[in-house]
């Protein structure tokens, strides 16, 4: 337990939707905010592969939009270099993709998310509220 009472994290699933707002701060969100606060208190943040390509794809797309500087994401995606992100390359197959998209209605980019959290056994930091939703209802704890 932190000093407010909350039970100290070491380890979570980050997703992309919680990522962002660390760029886009008008996205901020509860979720967005924890997995920060769990990261500088020394928790160590998972992702599937995936989170990189998805990341670097709403960057580009905030760039072209103008929410985001030329510049601006290479300087985030630097940032989070110095964190500790860790990839686990451990994918899950693509049945089980199927299989937890279909019972929670997720995309299989989401499943990804779901499934190493559970097979983890870790806290999953998502703004998606899909995911959320899948999360609680598969018993799973949220940032």
């Amino acid at each position: 337990m932190d000093r407010r009472g909350t039970p100290v994290t070491e380890s979570f699933v980050l997703d992309v939707s919680a990522t962002v707002p660390w760029a886009l701060p008008d996205q901020a969100s509860d979720s967005s905010d924890a997995a920060r606060e769990a990261l500088a208190a020394g928790a160590t943040a998972q992702v599937p592969p995936l989170w990189k390509y998805e990341l670097a794809s709403v960057l580009l797309m905030a760039e072209r939009r103008g929410t985001l500087a030329d510049g601006d994401a290479e300087e985030f995606m630097e940032e989070l270099a110095d964190l500790a992100i860790d990839e686990n390359d451990a994918w899950p197959s693509a049945l089980s993709l199927v299989a937890h998209g279909r019972i929670h209605a997720l995309t299989a980019y989401d499943a990804a998310y779901l499934t190493l959290a559970q097979r983890l056994a870790v806290p999953l930091a998502t703004n998606d509220g899909a995911l959320r939703r899948a999360a609680e209802a598969a018993e799973l704890p949220l940032l």
